[in-house]
C-alpha cells in the first residue's frame, strides 16, 4: 500500500489530479487513464463535469491555493487503487467537497 502523508510527497500527475479535484470541487471525471498507476491529464484528457449547485458556493477549495497540506484518506485510499491498478482507464471519479467520493472500473468476467 502506498504511504503519502502530504501533497508535497505525491507525483507532479498525482499532484496536478489533486489540484482538479479541489478545481471541481463537486463533478465528474470520466474515462481518466491510468500508466503505472500515475494519472494520465493530458494524452488523452479525461471528460470533466463540473457540478452547479444552483444557490449555493460553486468556487473551488481554498486549498487549492496551499502548496502543502495533509492529504485526506480518500485519497491516499484512491492513489493505492491507481498503484494496484497499474495500467488501465477508470470509468468514474465522482468529486464531492473537493475529494473523490467514489470510483467506478471496469473489470473482466471469467
Amino acid at each position: 500500500m502506498t504511504k503519502f502523508v502530504s501533497k508535497a510527497d505525491l507525483s507532479p500527475a498525482r499532484g496536478r489530479l489533486v489540484e482538479l479535484f479541489q478545481e471541481l470541487n463537486f463533478g465528474r471525471i470520466h474515462f481518466l487513464h491510468i500508466l503505472g498507476g500515475e494519472p494520465v491529464l493530458l494524452d488523452p484528457p479525461p471528460r470533466v463535469v463540473r457540478e452547479i449547485k444552483l444557490g449555493g458556493d460553486n468556487t473551488c477549495r481554498r486549498e487549492r491555493a496551499l502548496g502543502h497540506f495533509l492529504l485526506k484518506a480518500q485519497l491516499v485510499e484512491l492513489f493505492d487503487l491507481f498503484d494496484r491498478i497499474g495500467d488501465g482507464v477508470v470509468e468514474l471519479i465522482e468529486i464531492k467537497n473537493g475529494l473523490p467520493f467514489r470510483m467506478l472500473i471496469p473489470e473482466l468476467v471469467s
